[in-house]
């Protein structure tokens, strides 16, 4: 018999009743967004034609350190959350590790992934505004399914535009959106001007985030009754995310654990920001001093190969400038990769954590992940999605090398996901028919070519 559970729930009246916003416990702020025009820095008045407007003054706030969720959207979480916190017994004896290891485990809802707690916040905001719909991007797809459940339950409609090599490699998120009221097209399409230029400089395109972001914010801006809905990398979308962070460390405290390592996958940062920020709270404030890891794909390494520059968050050169780390807005991954951790670009808040040594970051081949995911899904019994398998490679390797130092490390890792919607890449990898990539540095060249010169 085991003297920790398997399983840690929080009951009802346990889940966070406020955001938490770490940028008001950052030493150092992210540079400002700076508008598309003028290159001067944004106010939030300035995204209002994008963004609901609760939403921008979020995105704008640096010192409000605690959110208050919505009482109609803690509801509505109380139909998915608490999310368990779970101790991987099984994996640990595999490993034969004196490490501890926890995953937080964000698939109990039917888009089968993190993504619906941001989305919740968005669709309410966009109801209490009066707007009548919302727009957005979508690459694994869960994203994108997410927002179609919550725009369902709030009375809105969406239009979701998904990746297309996403779209075409996972049909069946086209029918759980549709299931939902969404409207979903492959991206980049002929619905949109820079669709069209997309497709006519490069017909053949597989799509990327990027490209998805363009067309969905062009599609909102027609229409005095909508706005866009980012489904990662901004502020607003982490500060919904850190439910996951506050639920992890509220878990661990009844159980008197404390991570000395927390991994999570990296794509745009929504999962990774909300994982470590109750635990990103106190290495900010002297508390304690756990390692955060960042673990990405090798086809898309904007951490570990990218640069920290001002670039565009997507590839029609629409949206405001961040200071990120970038591979461009014009690189796009390749086509082979199976995951949704698409973009060019990481989290501001994130690339200035990162950029200060607050963070690790690791990149990973899919083959490598997917052998981790699948040791993962013997022993635990949950098939985890792609992007979540990086996440376990990382906490294996971290596992492992305690076995080698006989340190008994605890680390918790985000199972952000499942992967029951990605078993064309499950079939690729057991088959030997997955293959690896990662771009050259001419690749690389040529995205960093696509920067704006700003300094």
């Amino acid at each position: 018999m085991t003297t920790i559970p398997y399983k840690t729930y929080l009951t009802e009246d346990e889940i966070p009743r406020r955001y938490y916003n770490f940028r008001a416990d950052m030493p150092q702020q992210h540079a400002p967004f700076l508008h598309p025009g003028t290159l001067q820095p944004l106010q939030a008045q300035d995204l209002y034609p994008i963004f609901c407007e609760e939403l921008c003054n979020i995105e704008m706030d640096t010192t409000t350190r605690y959110i208050d969720i919505p009482e109609a959207v803690l509801d509505y979480y109380r139909t998915f959350r608490p999310s368990p916190l779970i101790r991987a017994y099984h994996l640990e004896k595999a490993l034969d590790t004196p490490a501890k290891i926890y995953y937080k485990f964000e698939g109990n809802n039917t888009s089968g992934s993190h993504k619906l707690n941001a989305a919740a916040l968005m669709a309410y905001y966009a109801k209490a505004q009066g707007l009548k719909s919302l727009t957005t991007e979508t690459g694994a797809g869960q994203w994108g399914t997410a927002l179609a459940m919550a725009c369902a339950y709030y009375g809105l409609d969406l239009t979701v535009y998904m990746v297309k090599v996403s779209f075409e490699q996972k049909p069946f998120r086209k029918a759980v959106i549709e299931t939902y009221g969404g409207k979903i097209i492959a991206s980049p399409s002929g619905t949109t001007e820079v669709g069209r230029k997309i497709l006519a400089e490069n017909p053949d395109t597989g799509g990327s985030l990027g490209c998805a972001i363009s067309e969905a914010i062009e599609a909102s801006m027609g229409d005095d009754n909508c706005r866009y809905a980012l489904g990662s990398v901004l502020n607003q979308v982490l500060v919904a995310q850190s439910v996951i962070g506050l639920e992890s460390k509220a878990a661990m405290e009844k159980l008197g654990e404390y991570p000395d390592i927390v991994i999570g996958c990296a794509g745009g940062g929504s999962n990774l920001g909300g994982l470590i920020s109750a635990f990103l709270q106190d290495k900010l404030t002297g508390k304690a001093n756990p390692r955060f890891i960042a673990v990405e794909p090798a086809s898309c390494p904007s951490l570990t190969r990218g640069v920290y520059a001002y670039d565009f968050c997507d590839t029609g050169r629409i949206t405001p400038l961040a200071k990120m780390y970038t591979l461009g807005s014009g690189f796009i991954p390749s086509p082979n990769h199976a995951g949704g951790l698409r973009y060019h670009g990481m989290a501001p808040s994130l690339s200035r954590l990162y950029h200060d040594g607050y963070m690790e970051a690791i990149a990973v081949e899919q083959n490598k992940a997917f052998n981790a995911a699948v040791t993962f899904a013997k022993h635990e019994q949950i098939l985890p999605a792609p992007e979540s398998a990086h996440a376990i490679y990382s906490a294996i390797e971290e596992a492992l090398k305690c076995k080698e130092s006989g340190e008994a490390k605890t680390i918790l890792f985000g199972l952000s996901g499942t992967g029951y919607f990605d078993m064309n890449a499950y079939m690729a990898h057991l088959s030997g028919t997955m293959t690896d990539h990662a771009p050259s540095d001419e690749e690389l060249r040529q995205g960093f070519a696509t920067l704006p010169q700003v300094e």
